[in-house]
């Protein structure tokens, strides 16, 4: 069984939650103490996470095969990022309103970290 689809499924979940409570307006009133800080962990490990899973599963796949993959654990993290800015308390929203954005970007920074020494480790000829 392939892995992207099972992960699709789920970032979709997530990026259609987090839709859903910016449209509402509101905050999920999460019982779980959820701060800025853990959504900025959450996008240092999560951004780490799936640019190295990424090189390890693209290694030796097709191009076409490979942007597909791409699309998948680039796009698809940061829906969780934005459900867990759902999940903070309004006033935190309100105070932080670009959070998710910066969060974003931190995700963004730490995934092409091991993507873009992917080349560093491939043996010559």
């Amino acid at each position: 069984m392939r892995l992207e689809p099972v992960l699709f499924g789920i970032f979709t979940l997530a990026w259609l939650l987090a839709i859903f409570v910016l449209a509402v307006g509101r905050s999920l009133d999460s019982p779980l103490p959820v701060s800025l800080y853990h959504l900025y962990g959450l996008a240092v490990f999560g951004g780490w996470l799936s640019g190295n899973v990424y090189v390890q599963r693209t290694a030796r796949t097709p191009r076409k095969a490979r942007l597909r993959a791409l699309l998948v654990y680039l796009l698809g993290p940061p829906g969780l990022l934005f459900l867990t800015h759902g999940l903070t308390s309004v006033q935190s929203q309100a105070r932080v309103p670009l959070a998710p954005v910066y969060a974003l970007g931190i995700y963004v920074v730490f995934f092409m970290v091991p993507v873009s020494f992917r080349r560093m480790a491939e043996p010559r000829e």
